[in-house]
């Protein structure tokens, strides 16, 4: 995500290195290779050329501390008008109802569908709503049943009407019925066409008008760029929706949507989708967006990530096992499956400042685990929970029972001994007991 954008970005900064002081010229220069940058990251001309001259005029207008290299300076600068340009605060999604009416709206394609099932797992789970989707495309083939596999997936009850042809009827009767049963929460799923039509623009403000939802969200595939900014405003012009959501900003996206929609619609993005899993939404953070696209990081969001896979009772019984040094295979495939429920790991690597650009033409397979999984998973009971007991002849059958080499059991073993070590030492030197050490003198 970004990542050409932030080279690019991270090449224009260099124009100062080592400049003592920010002047007219060099500033001209940098923010020309800038307004390149965010060209070629399909970003609309006239918010580039109104983006740069803001930056400019605010470095002109400041004296550079002395603690402060112009390069610093400008960074600061274009970083607080990145986030500004996306929005500068985040916008929180409208709860408030009997139920609480959600509508979603956009393009076929855009994947408003999954969207809609992982904005209901997510406030299931975070918010504590009780949720339920509602299918309204009586058009696309399967929509319905997609709808209901992905609400059997998350474990939130689908209604339909297969029957009957007239989503607004459908809508209608869906609110009333999870007033009546109890919903605090009701996601409105709607028809798509391949682009925007006024039968499609009809219907879903029909549907607006019908059920006056408490939130109208604009679903757009961020990989389609400028488009999207487009196809937002004519959507926005009928509809005056919300907030927008863009999906699959994981993909080969430039970014010049999340930076120019707010600017064109003067809506906030809400949220983006990050990947294929249910777990794959966050909450648009502008300023920690600019982060990213300036290589800066985002530990806060990795953190966010990481609470949510924590669970405090389990960690407790970790630590004592750790204390006594009992770490096993079991706890550590369960570490694992935390790991991969947090995302994409090359996405959750960015996140660390420094990280990115250190990795953008590293391929991070999602699939790593697979091996090191197998293995264990060809592990009996016995040899999962006491490691020791795992002999020659034993990791001759797990190599071949995971499909794996004699060496990688051996490398996964080796690796495995020395975690547990030194979890156990550091754990132990945190409760005054002989630790690392206690180690170093013998």
């Amino acid at each position: 995500m970004f990542e050409n954008l932030s080279d690019r970005l991270d090449r224009s900064f260099q124009i100062l290195k080592g400049q003592g002081r920010i002047t007219e010229i060099n500033v001209a220069e940098t923010l020309k290779d800038v307004r390149r940058a965010l060209l070629d990251a399909d970003v609309n001309y006239k918010i580039a050329k109104k983006f740069t001259e803001d930056v400019k005029d605010k470095a002109m207008g400041q004296d550079v501390l002395k603690s402060v290299k112009p390069k610093e300076m400008l960074i600061k600068i274009v970083h607080d008008e990145l986030s500004n340009l996306m929005g500068g605060d985040l916008v929180d999604i409208n709860l408030k109802g009997s139920p609480a009416v959600i509508l979603m709206s956009g393009l076929q394609g855009s994947g408003k569908t999954t969207f809609s099932g992982k904005l209901a797992k997510m406030l299931k789970s975070k918010r504590g709503k009780n949720p339920m989707l509602v299918a309204c495309d009586v058009y696309r083939p399967a929509a319905i049943e997609q709808l209901k596999v992905i609400g059997a997936q998350i474990e939130v009850e689908v209604y339909s009407e297969p029957d009957n042809q007239n989503p607004v009827t459908i809508a209608r009767n869906a609110v009333s019925y999870a007033r009546k049963n109890g919903y605090d929460l009701v996601i409105i799923d709607t028809a798509g066409r391949l682009a925007v039509d006024e039968v499609m623009m009809n219907e879903v403000a029909a549907l607006k008008k019908a059920i006056n939802p408490q939130e109208i969200l604009f679903v757009v595939d961020a990989m389609t760029g400028q488009d999207a900014v487009n196809t937002a405003k004519e959507f926005n012009d009928r509809l005056d929706f919300d907030g927008v959501v863009l999906t699959k900003l994981d993909g080969d996206t430039r970014g010049g949507a999340a930076l120019s929609i707010r600017t064109v619609v003067n809506k906030p993005i809400k949220f983006v989708g990050t990947g294929e899993k249910m777990e794959a939404i966050d909450s648009f953070y502008p300023k920690r967006m600019a982060d990213r696209i300036l290589g800066m990081g985002d530990v806060v969001s990795l953190v966010e990530k990481a609470q949510e896979q924590y669970n405090e009772e389990e960690a407790r019984r970790l630590s004592k096992k750790i204390a006594k040094n009992q770490f096993d295979f079991n706890d550590f495939v369960a570490q694992i499956a935390q790991i991969k429920k947090m995302g994409n790991l090359k996405d959750l690597a960015s996140m660390i400042p420094g990280v990115g650009k250190a990795i953008k033409d590293v391929d991070i397979d999602d699939n790593a685990f697979k091996g090191v999984e197998a293995i264990i998973g060809s592990m009996t009971p016995k040899e999962r929970t006491s490691p020791d007991i795992i002999n020659a002849s034993r990791r001759q059958r797990i190599a071949a029972g995971s499909g794996t080499s004699i060496q990688e059991v051996n490398r996964l073993l080796k690796q495995f001994d020395q975690t547990r070590k030194m979890m156990h030492a550091v754990s132990t030197a945190k409760t005054g007991k002989k630790g690392l050490a206690g180690m170093r003198r013998h």
